[in-house]
């Protein structure tokens, strides 16, 4: 499958239609960029959004696919199977935004817990207080950068090769943040 040739392809539908990147990113509820990285080649839809793109610009999926038109229709079997592997592919979307939501919890109660901390000055009343507001951080810092990485991924904006340096980043993070903590709880003592 190259994906030059069916961002090329998508770019084509897109003029036939004449319709700019902002219109059809607001028909499919993605952004600009989106719709632009498509076009170029860089990123692909997922396959429930290629099957809605050929229904769209009424073309076989097949041919979305290869990147270029073909005569041929798609039959029904074959558009039932992807029909099954988009919704699949929801499932596995929704398990996404379940796991989002559960890092976004995760970052709001361990905030707020330091807030508290904060607010009714228990550093002051006992110096572990210090130390425990210093660890909430780092662990509220790593789920916070877990939050963008998952809505990255879900939302496509996201390569492999990003993802990658992106964990090496939040290790380096997690790592320079443990040491202030770990500096902050010295001081303490």
């Amino acid at each position: 499958m190259d994906q030059v040739k069916i961002g090329t392809l998508l770019k084509e539908l897109r003029k036939e239609k004449n319709l700019s990147q902002e219109q059809l990113a607001e028909k499919f509820y993605v952004s600009t960029r989106t719709i632009s990285r498509w076009e170029n080649g860089n990123t692909m839809p997922d396959i429930s959004v290629m099957i809605e793109l050929a229904d769209f610009y009424d073309i076989d999926l097949r041919e979305l696919l290869n990147g270029e038109r073909k005569s041929d229709e798609m039959n029904k079997d074959m558009k039932e199977t992807l029909g099954m592997v988009a919704d699949y592919t929801k499932a596995e979307k929704e398990q996404m935004i379940k796991s989002l939501k559960t890092y976004v919890a995760g970052v709001v109660l361990f905030f707020a817990l330091i807030g508290i901390i904060i607010v009714f000055h228990l550093d002051r009343v006992h110096g572990a207080f210090q130390g425990m507001a210093a660890f909430l951080v780092v662990i509220g810092f790593i789920y916070s950068v877990l939050s963008v990485i998952k809505l990255r991924q879900l939302t496509g904006t996201m390569n492999k090769k990003q993802l990658k340096k992106t964990k090496i980043l939040l290790c380096i993070c997690g790592i320079l943040v443990g040491i202030l903590a770990v500096a902050a709880i010295i001081m303490v003592l």
